[in-house]
């Protein structure tokens, strides 16, 4: 108002130009224009404007917005607790305003006077949480303890938090770890508390669940993300150092800290079941309390608005699963836990993942399933399934001793016997298996016959080779007439002296 009085007396009283005014003032030329008509439409005159007070000369120049501040002002604390339920906006609660107090304020005035509470309600308030849309999820700083009854040692274990954004509903427990298990089972049961599970899911960025923080692209941990698929939701990381990020669990964290740990201080428990009973026994009463920011309890704003717009809970519970890398050895085998799985042996040398349950190991391939076996837990031992090898170590392997000697009896009980003993001359069955396939193999080239006499004639000078036969069969040796009686050759000659010229 006293750029308005002061605008008004330079130029009625001093009578200056309207730009030496607006210059002197700090307005624009228009603004000194649009006063003064303003002034003279509302039949003032100096003598009158000197005779009125700021208020009075404020109501008679803008009578509008004098009338929009005799309005009744909108109830924020409504307004912001019903942002909360989902697809509610701003100009739908306008809207319903108006229909109790047709006169109300107009929409921009609206607003700006729910941003205006806003701002003073500082930074905490700032963010506008919609039922349903996101779980908040962290570890207290300070732990609570158990007592082992057989040794007196006092063990520190940890505190996990979970609160939903839209109603502060609470949920508290101890875990002996923050490791993938326990940060993932802690999970099962708070969406189990709250029976049913958020749009999103926002933790720190804590190794079990993020395995590379990043403020733009944090990588979330493979079981962390299975079970946000197991449940319809997802994982919004919070960017590090960022704590107004989960200002929620942040909150609900010291809250816990206060009226559940501080509560339990001087009671002894000997085990997590206990310490986890008595936690949901004061949970109860947590949930229950009156907030005074909104008038109601979390209980309360859970079954009014974020219940219902919770996802419902899968009909099986998430089975927890470590995930792990494993680069594929040269014998197409990957070592999990001491043991050797097997793989496509196109796989050579590439870098895998495997999932791990209780009973069964899954590797994959990028996000393609490329193995399953049998948990196996012997150390040193493997398990290799035949269509994983390359086609010459699958021939290898089908080779037994029995089905070698099989083979060999189809050409004849010579090749049979000769087979037979190439292999009761090796130290190991399999080493004589290469010499025996070369030889049946010769049957191809020089016809079952011949391989059968070349056989009988190795085995009557006692060859136990593949060369030997080969050799035979080359030289047509096995054409040649063989006896079983050794060839006596005569003494008789003129050049034998004999025993009677040494007398």
């Amino acid at each position: 108002m006293r750029n308005s009085r002061e605008i008004v007396r330079q130029k009625w009283l001093l009578g200056r130009a309207h730009r030496a005014i607006a210059k002197s003032v700090g307005v624009s030329v228009g603004a000194v224009s649009l006063t003064l008509s303003r002034a003279t439409a509302a039949g003032l005159t100096w003598e009158t404007v000197e005779g009125i007070d700021d208020a009075e000369l404020q109501r008679r120049l803008y009578p509008s917005a004098v009338a929009a501040t005799e309005r009744p002002e909108p109830d924020c604390v409504w307004i912001h607790r019903e942002r909360h339920r989902p697809s509610v906006t701003l100009e739908l609660l306008h809207h319903e305003y108006l229909e109790r107090h047709p006169n109300g304020l107009r929409y921009t005035t609206f607003c700006d006077r729910y941003r205006e509470w806003l701002g003073r309600r500082g930074l905490v308030m700032r963010q506008v949480h919609i039922a349903g849309d996101k779980g908040f999820v962290d570890y207290s700083g300070k732990k609570a303890q158990i007592v082992d009854a057989s040794t007196g040692e006092v063990i520190d274990v940890e505190f996990f938090v979970a609160v939903l954004g839209a109603s502060n509903f609470t949920y508290a427990e101890a875990t002996y770890t923050q490791r993938g298990p326990d940060w993932i089972a802690s999970h099962v049961r708070a969406l189990e508390y709250f029976g049913g599970a958020p749009a999103a899911l926002v933790p720190d960025q804590l190794k079990s669940g993020v395995t590379r923080a990043c403020l733009y692209e944090p990588d979330v941990q493979r079981t962390y993300e299975e079970l946000a698929q197991h449940y319809g939701t997802t994982v919004l990381p919070a960017r590090p150092a960022r704590p107004r990020d989960k200002a929620k669990v942040e909150v609900a964290v010291q809250i816990a800290q206060r009226w559940l740990l501080a509560r339990i201080r001087d009671q002894v428990f000997h085990s997590l079941g206990e310490l986890n009973a008595r936690l949901r026994e004061l949970l109860v009463d947590l949930n229950a309390r009156v907030m005074r920011r909104y008038g109601k309890s979390r209980r309360d704003l859970f079954e009014q608005m974020e219940r219902a717009a919770l996802r419902p809970l899968p009909a099986t519970r998430f089975e927890y699963a470590e995930w792990r890398k494993a680069r594929v050895n040269i014998d197409y085998h990957v070592a999990i836990d001491g043991h050797l799985y097997s793989v496509p042996h196109r796989l050579v040398h590439e870098e895998l993942e495997a999932r791990i349950v209780a009973d069964v190991v899954e590797i994959f391939h990028g996000r393609v399933r490329v193995a399953a076996h049998r948990r196996s837990h012997v150390k040193g031992g493997f398990t290799t399934l035949t269509e994983h090898m390359p086609s010459a170590h699958r021939a290898h392997a089908e080779w037994t001793p029995s089905r070698i000697l099989a083979w060999a009896g189809k050409v004849g009980a010579a090749t049979r016997d000769l087979c037979e003993a190439i292999l009761a001359d090796r130290p190991h069955p399999e080493q004589g298996f290469r010499s025996c396939l070369g030889i049946l193999r010769l049957g191809k080239r020089y016809g079952e016959v011949r391989l059968e006499a070349a056989c009988n004639r190795a085995l009557r000078v006692r060859a136990r080779s593949y060369r030997h036969v080969e050799s035979i069969l080359k030289n047509g040796l096995d054409r040649v007439a063989t006896t079983d009686e050794q060839t006596t050759l005569s003494l008789t000659h003129e050049n034998v002296r004999g025993r009677d010229y040494y007398h």
